[in-house]
């Protein structure tokens, strides 16, 4: 477990990275027609490693995978020895739930905790960095819209089943219905810059030319 900047007392803040393991056909299959069930299989797990890295640098007190649909799977065994991240499984019927699930877990020990998606290599450190010290200040809650719609971020002091519970997941009405429902909570909330995520072929094209990828792999090489 990666328990580096905890303290014997509370842990003030958690990172929780959303995963699927990358099983060809599984994952990103609106890419599949682009890229094949293996490209986009292997895209996938790129877009993962580049968010824990990201993860890595943002000084959360923890970083957990919260991965599906199993924990014992050798690519989420190599991330956890790579990246010095805990593995927890995702529970629950639907993402929501998960969420919700996931939230009330990591807040029981944990002040507050920010949440992301693996698909979204506009995700930056600054990013997190900023969600943490948002709710540092007092804020119940902080979000990242998405440019379809939804956000690949969502920060917490507190939860509420309310935030998750009958949302349309992965349609254009997510951020907007999680807006109105922090606002019938009367929660404090602010949010981040817009970002952008990897799930049809444009995105694909778009990140290709953004050299994202590419400029980790020279790094790494």
């Amino acid at each position: 477990m990666n328990l580096r900047g905890a303290t014997p007392a509370r842990p003030e803040s958690a990172l929780i990275v959303f995963a699927r393991a990358p099983e060809p056909g599984r994952v990103k299959t609106r890419l599949v027609p682009l890229l094949g069930e293996k490209g986009a299989a292997r895209l996938h797990a790129r877009l993962v490693k580049r968010t824990l890295r990201t993860a890595r640098q943002a000084g959360f007190s923890m970083t957990e995978l919260c991965c599906s649909p199993r924990l014992n799977v050798p690519f989420f065994e190599q991330c956890e020895r790579q990246f010095h991240v805990a593995l927890r499984r995702q529970v629950g019927a639907d993402l929501g739930e998960r969420m919700y699930r996931a939230f009330k877990r990591a807040l029981r020990s944990h002040a507050y905790v920010v949440l992301v998606g693996s698909d979204c290599p506009a995700l930056r450190t600054a990013d997190l960095r900023a969600a943490a010290r948002i709710l540092r200040e007092g804020a119940d809650a902080v979000l990242a819209p998405a440019e379809d719609g939804g956000y690949p971020l969502i920060g917490l002091r507190r939860v509420s089943r309310r935030l998750f519970d009958g949302i349309p997941w992965g349609g254009p009405q997510v951020l907007a219905q999680t807006r109105r429902r922090l606002k019938a909570l009367r929660w404090r909330w602010r949010e981040l810059r817009t970002l952008w995520d990897v799930d049809r072929p444009e995105d694909v094209a778009r990140l290709r030319k953004s050299g994202i990828l590419a400029a980790r792999s020279r790094r790494t090489s």
